[in-house]
Order: structure tokens, then sequence, then C-alpha cells
């Protein structure tokens, strides 16, 4: 099993009010295989996906960072991604087993690469700003490759603007709406800027209170109810990004670009 390496906070919450999550997710492609990470206030999570003929043939993961015990556990049901065909659509990979029995953000991240796999990227990066709410209303933004791509204007939970989003709540349904009314790689963005949102909530909570539950019942497969118990928190695992954009994904930046990826021989387009 590969040693993954440690290294001191950033900053540890609870932060000063008025800061914004950030997230950063990093995809590297090649021959054979994708690598993608994830880093944000409560994640730190690595996974690699190698391909032969099109086909998904070994999906693994790390968790140098993750808020409780069970989440590098979950990361080995990932495998049962093996057999699908790489698909355009970062969606693809929830269609094919139960979200629900995954870890939330591995599934999201194997998804990507899949993604990236399918539609010939070298490499793509999102960066994500959700500022904290005031009187329930933020302006989340998303930085794809460097480039601004989106910019909602949020409240309570619902998009105020712009167009074609205007309206839209960011629960149940948003998915399905994104993925047949978008454009496909602005559907992947949008699903990408949604789930920020929807975890930057956590800011507001004190996760590290004995007792506290970091995830719904039944939503992943660390909180299924009869692996609930188990979950324990790891204490100190938030930390804050507000002011430090440029640290974000900086110490997997080594495993991103490894040169020990996977060679497979056959046609790996």
């Amino acid at each position: 099993m590969r040693r993954v390496e440690k290294r001191p906070p950033i900053a540890r919450r609870p932060a000063r009010p008025g800061g914004a999550l950030r997230r950063r997710i990093d995809i590297a492609t090649f021959p054979g295989e994708a690598r993608a990470v994830l880093e944000d206030d409560f994640h730190n999570f690595r996974v690699s996906v190698r391909h032969r003929d099109g086909v998904v043939t070994a999906v693994t993961s790390e968790a140098p960072r993750h808020p409780n015990a069970l989440c590098p556990a979950a990361g080995q049901r990932l495998s049962e991604l093996v057999g699908m065909r790489l698909d355009a659509s970062s969606v693809a990979a929830h269609q094919r087993t139960d979200a629900r029995l995954q870890c939330t953000h591995q599934i999201d991240l194997a998804g990507l690469a899949i993604a990236a796999l399918a539609n010939g990227l070298a490499a793509r990066t999102y960066e994500v700003e959700m500022p904290d709410r005031v009187d329930g209303a933020a302006t989340a933004r998303l930085w794809r490759d460097g480039a601004l791509l989106l910019s909602w204007d949020m409240r309570d939970g619902a998009i105020v603007s712009p167009e074609p989003f205007s309206g839209r709540e960011l629960g149940s349904g948003f998915t399905g709406w994104a993925s047949t009314a978008l454009p496909a790689d602005l559907a992947e963005a949008a699903l990408v800027l949604r789930r920020a949102v929807f975890i930057s909530s956590g800011r507001t909570i004190d996760l590290d209170t004995p007792g506290m539950r970091t995830g719904p019942i039944g939503g992943c497969w660390a909180w299924q109810p009869e692996r609930a118990d188990a979950a324990v928190r790891m204490v100190g695992s938030t930390w804050d990004f507000t002011d430090l954009r440029e640290a974000l994904t900086r110490g997997d930046q080594a495993w991103l670009r490894a040169k020990d990826h996977a060679s497979p021989p056959g046609d790996m387009n």
C-alpha cells in the first residue's frame, strides 16, 4: 500500500466569520489512467482510475484527510465501477452504482476522472469559492482551468441568478435537470459547484463537538444505519482555506503527476 504523506494543518476551524469555503479538484490523465485529487475545508481525497480498451479495470483511492474514521474504507466501494465503459458524463459513475453506498466525494471524483479520460483531456482543474452566507445570501463562484465559468447569486438554497439557473433549487432534481438541459461540460461544472455549496454550511458548525454527527443517516456508505456508530469523528480534520487558495491540493501534486502511472498494453483511448 502506498504511504500517504502527512502534512501539518493549514489552519484549524472554527474560522472567523466572513470567510469562505474553498474547494479545488485537479485531474491529470496518462495512457491508461486518470488521477484526480480533491481538497476543501473538510476533505482531501485521491482517486486513480485505470482502463483498457475504454473499459475501467481498476479504481483505487487514498484519504489523506477525512471527516470520519470510515471514509478510507468507503473508497474500496469504488471497485463497483470496474467494468463500466468510459463515459463523457461525470454522472455516469453514479448510474453504475448506488451513490448512497459510496463516499459521496470519492464517487464524484471518480466520475470526473472517467469523464476526463472519455473526453481526451490531459488535465482539468476546478476551483470553487463559496463565501459564508449573510442573511442567507452569498455568491458562489467556480473557475475551470483558471477562467471564471460560473457565478451564482444564492439565497436560502436557491439560485437567484443568472439564467439558465435562476430559480433552481439545488436539492433533488437538479442533477437530472443539469444533465439534460445543459451542455455536458457546463453540466459537469454546475454539479461541481452544487456539491461545494452543499457542504459549505459545515463551516458554521463546530464539527469537533463531542457526539457531533458529520453526515445524514443514510446519506453515504459511512452513514448507513448499520455503520453509523462506527463513523467516529476525526477531530481536527477541518481546516480553513479562506485566505489560502493557493495551498489547496499542494500536497497532492507529486502523487497526481507521479511517473508510476499505468501503461497497459493494447488500445488505451
